[in-house]
């Protein structure tokens, strides 16, 4: 599971149905509808917040709202209509880290998008709040 601290706009077609397909399953986590990856690192920084349910709506309605803007049909009725009134802090450690895992990835599976994004600066996820630190303790590296 990947949740990205990334735009998701960043994302080739492949990462952006990954990112809805794995959000989705955050949410059910979070909802407490599945018993699978119940203590994923990924979902702490939004479970640490006082509505997790919120955080991960407000997270998956940037996604499908970027799926939208390509012309894909995620269904926007699966997201809970409650959103996160405030940004979550991240650090510019886990966004540089993503930033480089992601064109590693896009190096072979989208040699066209990684051209583009390679010498270009990472806008983060708008529901972040990026602040100096390094990459969080509970990323896999």
């Amino acid at each position: 599971m990947r949740l990205w601290t990334l735009h998701p706009a960043h994302l080739d077609s492949k990462g952006l149905v990954a990112l809805w397909r794995e959000s989705l399953l955050a949410q059910k986590v979070i909802q407490g509808n599945t018993k699978g990856y119940r203590h994923h690192p990924q979902l702490l920084r939004f479970q640490r917040t006082a509505n997790p349910e919120a955080a991960i709506a407000t997270y998956l309605a940037v996604v499908q709202e970027e799926a939208t803007r390509r012309g894909y049909l995620f269904d926007a009725s699966k997201i809970p209509p409650q959103r996160h009134p405030k940004q979550l802090e991240e650090t510019t450690g886990q966004l540089q880290y993503e930033w480089e895992h992601l064109l590693n990835k896009l190096r072979t599976r989208d040699p066209a998008l990684f051209a583009a994004l390679h010498s270009a600066e990472p806008r983060p996820h708008p529901m972040f709040a990026i602040r100096p630190g390094d990459i969080q303790d509970w990323e896999k590296r």
